[in-house]
């Protein structure tokens, strides 16, 4: 389809008027296309020579509109670094509209009417960030929303230091967050609480529809999703940065992408965020920190649902379903088909031997794809392979109870365990070119975003150690 073909759905604005706010775009000046993202364009159905269009710079920018699009901005609270902060909203992100079951948005397009003060603009750098780091979760299995396209200006924002504004086209099968739920419990809108509990349902759990105990189980499914997408996070070693509530997707989706970071050398207590100098959002403490903002969903659905049950799946979630699924993550990194009871012990020692070991986590997990008995291929890219060398007899042992043949193993590891994962240094590089004009890294990153298992010659450098000046390389929330 073209442009022109194109038409927009508003199924959100079905809901209650305080459910969101009408928008308008402020268009950027001296708009032009940095990169254009055509595998996230056939999700909607829009033919890739959209790009040679010269209106697909001006939609972006809010200049051109397609059929049926309203632009509306999104009304949520959220918990931000454990403390409730009221209203917070679609600050800086106008929607347009859905088509295929993916809601079109753009973010940095100005002031909305939960802006709060601020300028309503996203800074190129972080726009960059978003739209490859979405497009490389997704192509490594990890529940996300996608980018069709990004555009820089000439539109200067105060920033430290001062930047360039851009804007990012973000696509998402659901932009519902936990945040908007504990909107409409603290306001004691109990009414449109439910209205919107039966909209989620509708859109992101059409299963439930017509089950009378639909509240229950969708709170069920959530953390089931959650889970999933926390351990999933963590097998790639994927430090989010910002786990608010109004950051956490009710799909189960990775949504907000701010100060992320993918793991170097390994480290367990891994800080992202500049600003998080209490390390609630650590790598270590990303799972107990989704446990956390259950709770505080659990909490706005009460009007809802008996708090009794969701306690006991709350225990639940901490006592298996989230470890189950950790496991399940990391019995699939380690090529282990069968469930035995001493894997949990198997997979906590290696987590302290890579701790020790001073060796980058995704090198790591692809050598041991190859694994054929010869250590040496993990001795030579470790630090310290003494950490490893007692864990390799642990993994000879419990590879001695398997029923698959070697090759086997190998082929399932080689692709659940990636070659290819962008990590800051890369990103800052394609960053600092895109600045002067050139935009042929972001182009590079983008293929590597999406072949990430595949072994691509031209590109093997970006599969290299991080050089050991631009390890662990953090940034803050200010974008």
């Amino acid at each position: 389809m073209t442009l022109d073909d194109l038409k927009l759905e508003n199924p959100y604005l079905c809901l209650d008027a305080e459910f969101y706010s009408t928008s308008t775009p402020e268009p950027l000046d001296d708009p032009y296309l940095i990169s254009f993202n055509p595998k996230a364009a056939e999700r909607i159905g829009l033919d890739t020579d959209a790009v040679n269009d010269s209106r697909f710079v001006s939609l972006l920018n809010g200049t051109f509109s397609l059929e049926g699009s309203r632009a509306y901005s999104m009304c949520y609270a959220g918990h931000q670094f454990g403390h409730f902060a009221g209203r917070l909203g679609d600050g800086r992100a106008i929607n347009l509209g859905s088509i295929n079951g993916w809601h079109l948005q753009t973010k940095g397009s100005g002031e909305t009417l939960y802006a709060r003060m601020a300028d309503g603009r996203a800074a190129l750098p972080s726009s960059i960030r978003e739209y490859l780091m979405s497009e490389a979760l997704f192509h490594l299995g990890i529940p996300s929303t996608r980018a069709l396209g990004i555009i820089g200006s000439k539109t200067k924002i105060l920033r430290s230091p001062i930047e360039y504004a851009a804007i990012v086209m973000r696509l998402s099968p659901s932009w519902v967050r936990f945040g908007t739920f504990e909107y409409f419990h603290y306001f004691k809108a109990h009414d449109k609480l439910k209205a919107l509990a039966e909209y989620t349902i509708k859109e992101s759990y059409p299963h439930l529809l017509d089950d009378e105990d639909r509240f229950f189980k969708f709170f069920s499914e959530v953390l089931a999703r959650t889970a999933k997408l926390v351990a999933l996070w963590q097998g790639v070693g994927f430090v989010h940065g910002v786990m608010n509530t109004d950051n956490m997707s009710i799909a189960g989706l990775t949504i907000d992408l701010g100060p992320y970071a993918m793991l170097d050398d390994f480290r367990y207590g891994f800080i992202s965020n500049k600003s998080d100098r209490a390390g609630r959002y650590s790598y270590a403490e990303q799972p107990n920190v989704s446990y956390w903002n259950l709770t505080m969903l659990a909490k706005s659905l009460s009007s809802l649902i008996d708090d009794k049950r969701m306690e006991e799946k709350l225990a639940d979630y901490g006592a298996f379903i989230y470890p189950n699924a950790y496991a399940g993550v990391m019995r699939q990194k380690l090529g282990l088909f069968k469930s035995l009871d001493n894997d949990k012990m198997l997979i906590e020692q290696l987590l302290r031997s890579l701790q020790d070991a001073y060796v980058d986590y995704t090198i790591f997990f692809r050598t041991l794809s190859r694994y054929d008995g010869d250590k040496s291929p993990l001795y030579d890219i470790s630090m310290n392979p003494v950490a490893i060398d007692a864990w390799l007899s642990l993994y000879d042992e419990r590879l001695s109870k398997e029923t698959h043949t070697q090759v086997q193993r190998q082929e399932a590891m080689l692709k659940t365990n990636p070659k290819y994962i962008l990590k800051n240094y890369m990103l800052e590089e394609a960053i600092i070119l895109a600045k002067r004009g050139d935009f042929s890294l972001v182009e590079t990153l983008l293929t590597l975003a999406s072949h990430p298992y595949d072994e691509l010659p031209e590109y093997e450098h970006f599969a290299k150690e991080t050089p050991e000046e631009h390890k662990n390389l953090t940034f803050s929330c200010s974008s």
